[in-house]
């Protein structure tokens, strides 16, 4: 509990007083440390289980199938795996970075950075499993965590450098689990007091009386707020770390995914069929996740499937059209496939007025 604290307690501090800057800037670091250790450990291991080829032959002995992508799986099974992929489009903490993009055209590189980041983290995931079993299988032992085999990163970084390096290593995962909490309350915070706290106060009429200082100061205890319930539920884990990002993954997927992809590609989302939307997927992956068919279909499948259905169908009994809207998303669509810089309210206006002569 004590490591769970300090971690919370660093992370707070930069995220309170550095803000989205801070988190991001710090997500640098963070993110080169984690890509820097997904390929040592692996890389070390291979050459230590006897190189390509025998490390090759010793999980094989383990299992002939653990290198095959469809022994032992089913269709459903499949489908659960590949459906990890819809989660991306609703995490609040990853869609947030291509929401401070200064204009269209850079969401091409980022497209690009942020997929080669996966694949190469992936990459370094998958086969550090994968040479962990032939490791362990060569040398008799066996990671810390036999049963669910979830420590052996931490366990061949350990085993195969030095202390200070390892510790290095070790570091990478709190730099992974720090980088994931600053974003969350970075984008909760903001949630909080952007969207909110300004709808309650635009309708009090409270919006003008309020400085940016003072919305500094609302960001600021909206991250400490959350931080502090976060803690508190963190205390007793029930649960494996894989169950429980799984399940925190579909919930976010189900919830936000769909919504997201509409909202870019569909112009005829209202907002009563985004809200009947994301209460549908969140109620439905909830309910799968906790019975007994989350064992045979991933819950983010049937919540992100509900969530789309629901709104797409409200939005078109309750759509009504809105030209500021209209043009607003017609402009979005044009300037990314042209990659042209968006169109500023006083382009717009200079526009309107060379109309009108």
């Amino acid at each position: 509990m004590f490591g769970m604290l300090l971690v919370s307690g660093i992370t707070i501090l930069y995220t309170f007083f550095g803000g989205f800057l801070g988190a991001t800037l710090t997500d640098v670091a963070q993110g080169l440390l984690m890509l820097a250790a997904l390929v040592a450990v692996p890389l070390v291991a291979v050459f230590s289980a006897g190189g390509p080829s025998q490390t090759v032959a010793s999980i094989q002995e383990v299992d002939p199938e653990l290198l095959s992508l469809f022994a032992g799986g089913t269709v459903l099974g499949i489908a659960s795996a590949a459906a990890w992929g819809l989660g991306y489009f609703g995490q609040p903490h990853i869609i947030v970075r291509f929401m401070a993009l200064r204009n269209p055209q850079q969401a091409h590189a980022a497209r690009r950075i942020g997929i080669g980041w996966m694949i190469l983290t992936v990459a370094g995931s998958i086969c550090t499993a994968l040479i962990g079993i032939a490791y362990f299988h060569r040398t008799g032992g066996s990671p810390t965590d036999a049963e669910s085999g979830e420590t052996v990163f931490l366990d061949l970084a350990q085993i195969l450098f030095h202390p200070f390096i390892a510790g290095l290593v070790l570091a990478a995962v709190l730099a992974a689990i720090m980088s994931t909490i600053s974003s969350q309350l970075v984008v909760t915070s903001s949630a909080l007091v952007e969207d909110l706290f300004k709808i309650i106060a635009e309708k009090t009429g409270g919006v003008a009386q309020l400085t940016d200082k003072t919305y500094v100061l609302l960001g600021r205890l909206g991250v400490l707020v959350v931080a502090i319930i976060a803690a508190v539920l963190a205390i007793n884990p029930s649960d494996s770390i894989l169950n429980l990002v799984g399940f925190a993954w579909a919930g976010f997927g189900a919830s936000f995914g769909p919504i997201v992809l509409l909202s870019l590609f569909w112009k005829r989302l209202s907002n009563w069929g985004a809200l009947s939307g994301l209460i549908a997927g969140a109620v439905v992956a909830y309910a799968w996740g906790q019975s007994a068919l989350s064992d045979t279909l991933y819950e983010i499948v049937p919540g992100f499937v509900a969530n789309l259905v629901v709104a797409v169908v409200v939005s078109l009994l309750t759509f009504k059209a809105d030209e500021e809207i209209s043009t607003e998303f017609e402009q979005s669509v044009t300037a990314v496939r042209r990659r042209a810089p968006m169109p500023t309210t006083a382009d717009a206006a200079a526009a309107g007025e060379g109309t009108e002569h």
